[in-house]
């Protein structure tokens, strides 16, 4: 059975930081665009708060993501349990995108270690 948090309590906040690897989900308002799920890494998500959080978005093949998120905010992650019991945490929240040169490109980006590739980060509650 599904439980509901408001919040992310510490015992959600080890959970996801004990995890590798994670997901992030967005989509468009148009039915004939499609979801975009992408997985993530590479200690690119910090919990900000118990109600926000950002990740950094490395180079990839496109730019789905900000532009679902620019269209209408909404993002999902999840975080799924390789190991040690089952478990699947999602985060349903609303997004945006952080570019360099914005104000709170240099309060987010001390947050995180150099990785090579960062194009955004995309802060979300």
């Amino acid at each position: 059975m599904a439980k509901l948090f408001d919040e992310i309590t510490d015992e959600l906040q080890r959970f996801i930081a004990s995890q590798h690897i994670f997901f992030v989900a967005t989509a468009p308002l148009s039915a004939s665009g499609h979801v975009n799920l992408s997985p993530k890494g590479l200690d690119s998500f910090r919990i900000l708060s118990p109600r926000q959080v950002a990740y950094l978005d490395l180079t990839g093949s496109g730019n789905e993501t900000s532009a679902h998120l620019q269209e209408n905010g909404r993002i999902t992650f999840m975080f799924c349990a390789f190991q040690g019991a089952p478990c699947i945490l999602r985060l349903y929240g609303h997004g945006y995108t952080v570019l360099p040169g914005a104000p709170q490109w240099e309060e987010l980006l001390p947050l995180f270690s150099p990785i090579p590739g960062i194009r955004q980060i995309i802060r979300a509650c």
